[in-house]
């Protein structure tokens, strides 16, 4: 015996689907439940639906490494630190005012510090001295020495930057009398080389500068790798008291040796894939445009705002360290590319230029530079001489140059007027909002190298391949379709003019 109801099945059947007859209308109708409850979860699009550009996805990694303000690098109990989150390094500022203005000195100052945060610290005081040269044993004098030692101690510091590159003497002196970590400014700009850098190309040529830099800055365990006399002289040690010596330094200074081989090594092979690149755009006769300048000048943006790159972007000292092409098309089809290099600043490390030098030349083979200034800069006109003193340095002083001052919406209009009556061949542009953008891209074709051999020639139709690379690295300056083929007068590299010769129209 059961509980169940007797039931026929076709009549209850029948009534419970009439049952539910309606209720999709009535869902239909009313996107509102009745009693007012809504949903947190209602009909906003989802942000992880969207497809973000490769600069975005390396944005959100890099910001996914955050750094708390409030924990140091002491020691100190940090199980409150999150995963994936570092402490903050205490750093003071140490300068030596040689020449140039007052304002020159505040403003390399100034650079430091935001080179310092962009590795990563806090700084806590910037302090520059007035000296003919620096003191060759310790950077600055004895009595600032002293005069930091105690700043460190009060502030807690735990690490000195120098604004300068230290000989191995210096630094190691200012360590001793300090008692903190004592890093210069090759040193700092190294490391943000080496926390940026994501290709295989790039890690390789700042892991080669840093091992340039350090093979000279090694030191040695000291006295007790050191002594090598025995007898009398060692205390009556004798025979068992004569040491090994600076064993250990050298066997160092050799696996350096060995590493710096093997890296060059390896940047010959993926230079040779470049140069490969290069020619194979050298022989379909494609110009090339590299956008160069002062890092954090908006090069990356200018790119994406021209090309639609999607890389990168940052507010940040050396934000992109990896070149970027991309090929694009002027109005009238020509086909060109262009290229975001590394940026440049004030006394760039020469272990950098050396390291890079491969990728440095995008710039000096290049048909075209376009120098991107920072327009709201306090000193825009030293950022430009800085940039061409690179230019000079790795044979780029004679490409023709486009100066591209940017961020015209931050920058002080008079300053502006300023740079432009410097710079004549210059168009003000802001990558932000688009300001200039169009006038900055006529300007890009107009400095294109132009094809030089004029043609007239009726291709017949089965040759239209002929005229699609006439529209893409040629000019055309007629263009009509007839019974016999179609009639094309213009102008053309020397290469295509050649093939363009079995259909030239003789002149009448």
């Amino acid at each position: 015996m059961t509980n169940s109801h007797d039931f026929s099945v076709e009549d209850d059947l029948s009534q419970a689907l009439d049952a539910t007859r309606g209720w999709d209308d009535a869902a239909d109708d009313s996107t509102e439940p009745a009693d007012g409850f809504e949903s947190g979860y209602a009909d906003e699009a989802d942000p992880e639906d969207e497809d973000p550009t490769v600069g975005a996805m390396e944005l959100a990694e890099r910001h996914a490494l955050r750094r708390i303000a409030t924990l140091r690098t002491e020691l100190e109990d940090i199980t409150e630190v999150e995963y994936r989150q570092l402490r903050l390094e205490r750093v003071v500022l140490v300068g030596v005012w040689t020449g140039g203005t007052q304002q020159d000195a505040e403003n390399s100052m100034a650079e430091l510090a935001l080179l310092a945060e962009t590795a990563g610290s806090e700084v806590l005081e910037a302090i520059y001295q007035r000296r003919q040269a620096p003191d060759p044993a310790t950077y600055i004098g004895r009595g600032k020495v002293e005069a930091i030692r105690e700043i460190v101690q009060v502030t807690g510091a735990d690490t000195v930057i120098a604004d300068g590159e230290l000989a191995p003497s210096q630094l190691r002196n200012l360590e001793d009398r300090l008692k903190v970590k004592v890093v210069d400014r090759t040193a700092l700009i190294l490391d943000i080389f080496a926390q940026h850098a994501k290709s295989k190309e790039g890690q390789a040529q700042v892991e080669l500068a840093q091992l340039n830099y350090m093979k000279q800055r090694l030191r040695g365990w000291g006295g007790n790798l050191s002594r090598q006399a025995g007898g009398r002289v060692a205390g009556g040690a004798g025979i068992g008291g004569r040491g090994p010596g600076e064993t250990k330094i050298e066997t160092d200074r050799r696996r350096i040796n060995t590493k710096i081989a093997k890296l060059n090594r390896e940047l010959k092979e993926m230079k040779s894939t470049r140069d490969t690149k290069r020619a194979g755009r050298r022989r379909h006769q494609i110009p090339a445009v590299a956008i160069a300048g002062y890092t954090n000048a908006g090069k990356s943006s200018l790119l994406n705002r021209l090309t639609d790159a999607g890389v990168l972007v940052e507010d940040a000292l050396f934000a992109t360290l990896d070149p970027t092409t991309r090929r694009t098309t002027t109005a009238d089809g020509r086909v060109y590319t262009m290229s975001d290099t590394v940026g440049f600043v004030r006394h760039l490390p020469h272990q950098l230029v050396e390291a890079f030098r491969s990728t440095l030349e995008e710039v000096a083979d290049a048909d075209l530079v376009l120098h991107v200034v920072d327009g709201s800069h306090p000193d825009p006109e030293g950022q430009i001489s800085a940039v061409r003193e690179v230019f000079a340095e790795i044979g780029a002083g004679d490409v023709p140059e486009l100066v591209v001052i940017n961020k015209a919406d931050l920058a002080d209009p008079v300053a502006l007027q300023r740079l432009q009556r410097r710079e004549p061949h210059s168009v003000v542009v802001s990558a932000k909002t688009g300001e200039g953008i169009a006038e900055a891209l006529a300007a890009v074709e107009a400095d294109l190298p132009r094809p030089s051999v004029e043609f007239h020639a009726l291709l017949p139709y089965s040759r239209g391949d002929l005229v699609n690379r006439l529209h893409q690295h040629g000019e055309i300056d007629s263009l009509e379709h007839t019974g016999d083929g179609t009639v094309v007068r213009g102008r053309a590299n020397a290469d295509l003019a050649g093939e363009l010769a079995p259909y030239a129209i003789a002149a009448v």
